[in-house]
This record gives C-alpha cells, sequence and structure tokens, in this order.
C-alpha cells in the first residue's frame, strides 16, 4: 500500500488537502496520514479544529512514498516551522516531495526548487517569502501542477491537478488518474460563465 504523508500547520488551507485525504483511503488504497512540526491541537484557515499527534521523525520513520507540505498563511510568517532537514531527508530516502500555495516555500527554502521547473502562487511570492530561494529562472507561471523530478508544486488554486500529481507519484496508474481528474471536471463541462 503507498504512503502519503500530509504535513500540517497551525491555520492549514481547507481545502489543499481535501481531495488527497477524503479519497486516497476509501477509493484508491492509499495510506494517508497526517504529521506536524509541532504536534498538538490547531486550527484550520476555516477554522476546524484537529489534533495532529505524529510529528516529523514519526513521519520519517514510517517511510511515505510522498511528503505533501499543505499550505496556510503560516509558511509567509516568520514564525513559520523550518522543516528543510525534515525535507531533504525524505527526499533522500526517496520520496516524491509535494507543496501547494504557502506550501511551496518551503520546499523553496529547503532548495528544493533551484533546480527543477515548479511554480507556485507567483514567482513574486517565492521570491518575496522564500529567503535563499534560487530557482526563479526554472518558475513556470502555470494555473496547474508542475511536477519534474518527483517535486510537485502547484498554486493554491488547483487542489485538484495537485492531487493528481500525488496521486501519480504515489503509483496510481495513469488511467485512475485521469478518470479521478475526469470526474471532479465534469461539473464544469459545459458551464457558461454567466452561470457560475
Amino acid at each position: 500500500m503507498a504512503r502519503v504523508g500530509l504535513i500540517l500547520t497551525p491555520g492549514f488551507a481547507d481545502w489543499e488537502y481535501a481531495f488527497i485525504a477524503g479519497t486516497a483511503s476509501p477509493f484508491y488504497g492509499i495510506d494517508a496520514r497526517f504529521f506536524a512540526s509541532a504536534t498538538g491541537q490547531f486550527r484550520s484557515q476555516g477554522g476546524l479544529a484537529v489534533t495532529v499527534d505524529s510529528n516529523l521523525q514519526q513521519c520519517l520513520d514510517w517511510k511515505p512514498d510522498v511528503v505533501v507540505v499543505i499550505g496556510g498563511m503560516i509558511w509567509e510568517r516568520a514564525d513559520a516551522p523550518d522543516i528543510r532537514d525534515f525535507l531533504l531527508a525524505s527526499r533522500s530516502s526517496g520520496a516524491a516531495i509535494a507543496g501547494i500555495c504557502g506550501g511551496t516555500l518551503a520546499l523553496a527554502r529547503a532548495g528544493l526548487l533551484d533546480s527543477v521547473s515548479h511554480t507556485s502562487n507567483t514567482a513574486d511570492f517565492l521570491q518575496q517569502n522564500a529567503v535563499g530561494y534560487e530557482g526563479a529562472a526554472l518558475y513556470r507561471s502555470s494555473q496547474v501542477a508542475v511536477v519534474a523530478d518527483r517535486i510537485i508544486t502547484a498554486p493554491g488554486s488547483a487542489p485538484v491537478s495537485f492531487t493528481c500529481a500525488v496521486f501519480e507519484a504515489a503509483g496510481l496508474s495513469s488511467e485512475i488518474v485521469s478518470q479521478f481528474r475526469s470526474l471532479l471536471a465534469a461539473e464544469h463541462a459545459g458551464i457558461h460563465p454567466r452561470e457560475l
């Protein structure tokens, strides 16, 4: 069974993990678990109270196939957790590393975006909020997730393509991932902008 470790922080973005956590295990047989650098109870950006009782060392010991850093406004602040060593150790152990929205800042600070194509909310978002980031030449302005060398990045507005990329990295077949993408896109097929 593939393993996906979801890294949460206080104020994590509710919509960025939901498709992964809500479908991975019940529909696709992926073991998805939650971890945090500081365990305990905290709230999501939308106010959902959660208790995360597994830390980053436990995540490393569990050996996930994919490590997913969920966004949230904390990543833009000075008190953002420093998870560089954890991300580099996870990558060294063979895990794909994924970051969405503010989570891409953690990847940038770890140097993981310096040598691969990647995206985020904007190029300025990375340059202004990730000290040491040197990957600006490889930044791609993209409305969907970008995958390069088992590094997955996405803007906060792309949770579906991000989930699809995470599922592919976890080993789901391209056919299953395509079906998942089509299922979620069906809502928008044929809708005129005035109907939104």
